[in-house]
């Protein structure tokens, strides 16, 4: 279990993330346009996984945004922003913004995949919800880079996860 804070208050978390190194946990998830996607389906592409709880929270649209931007230049890799909302809501989300960098994809059916990363809240005002988080994928499946944002506020470390790549 880790703990994290959410406006200083401390919340806590189902597990812990992969660790560095490891084979990526396998997930199946659900996109914008009610499809399933899962791990396989991106094999030997790095992937940069922006994990966070809501599309409709100011942080969260700001790290959609960031990543976007840095995806149109990065080769052989997807970005997948991942949370709970309905993909009716994330649809709604990068169709008003004009994002088209970036893969959303939602773990709102049965929420296996926060519970298999370790990053679901137990607790707390956003209980249920994904942790703020990025884990970076090389092309073999290994994670090579992880970050549980500590304050859920605050936005995440994108050189250090774009860096992570480069290696």
């Amino acid at each position: 279990m880790a703990t994290v804070t959410l406006g200083g208050d401390t919340v806590h978390t189902s597990g812990s993330l992969p660790t560095t190194g490891s084979k990526t946990p396998e997930f199946k998830l659900t996109t914008t346009d009610l499809a399933s996607k899962s791990l396989s389906d991106f094999k030997g592409q790095n992937l940069v996984l922006n994990i966070f709880p809501s599309v409709d929270t100011g942080t969260c649209a700001t790290s959609i945004r960031e990543f976007n931007k840095a995806a149109s230049t990065l080769n052989n890799t997807k970005v997948l922003c991942i949370s709970r909302d309905l993909p009716f809501a994330m649809a709604r989300f990068c169709g008003a913004e004009g994002l088209d960098n970036v893969e959303s994809l939602s773990d709102f059916k049965d929420g296996n995949f926060g519970k298999s990363y370790g990053l679901e809240f137990t607790d707390g005002a956003f209980e249920s919800l994904l942790s703020r988080c990025v884990i970076v994928v090389d092309t073999e499946g290994k994670v090579i880079y992880t970050e549980q944002v500590q304050e859920i506020a605050d936005e995440p470390n994108y050189e250090a996860a774009l860096n992570a790549l480069k290696s």
